[in-house]
């Protein structure tokens, strides 16, 4: 999603202690950069860490330092013993954007099953997504629409709510 002429710079971080230790393979991360390529964004990074609430806590923390655009987490967002990536964001998040996540639990039946949250760190939008190769690109679908505009509102638009006009 492009904001005016700039791509959304955008960092994916999957959430899997199989992928860390080489026992399962990146589908959902690799499937996000696709769509997210597709859409305008530019992918600057893409990383993955192992399960559990201070992981993903610190690398949410590296990964939103000084950057300013969006950041995907995809897996641990269901109901295994091991999926703690929205309570590792919510340690750092700044301000929780309900509605996003809302919307994006929306696109599908399973979507009630998904724990994902959004919000902010800084000038990073931070969306939880599940960890299947469908579920991560329909829930980021669902609100690629507004990515650019939330993104460009955190450090450009002093007054998001202009008079006038």
């Amino acid at each position: 999603m492009q904001d005016v002429d700039r791509p959304v710079k955008t960092k994916i971080l999957t959430v899997s202690d199989g992928v860390v230790h080489g026992t399962r393979e990146d589908r959902s991360g690799a499937a996000l950069e696709d769509y997210l390529i597709a859409q305008g964004c530019s992918v600057v990074e893409r990383g993955v860490v192992a399960d559990g609430v201070d992981s993903v806590a610190a690398e949410l923390r590296r990964l939103a330092d000084g950057f300013h655009g969006l950041i995907v987490t995809t897996g641990g967002t269901g109901f295994g013993p091991r999926d703690l990536t929205p309570e590792g964001t919510r340690v750092i998040l700044e301000r929780e954007a309900p509605g996003l996540a809302e919307a994006m639990r929306l696109v599908n039946p399973l979507g009630r099953l998904s724990r994902g949250i959004a919000g902010t760190i800084g000038t990073a939008l931070v969306l939880n997504v599940p960890g299947s190769t469908k579920g991560c690109v329909e829930c980021v679908d669902a609100v690629i629409d507004v990515v650019g505009h939330a993104v460009a509102l955190m450090v450009d638009n002093q007054d998001a709510h202009p008079h006038g006009g």
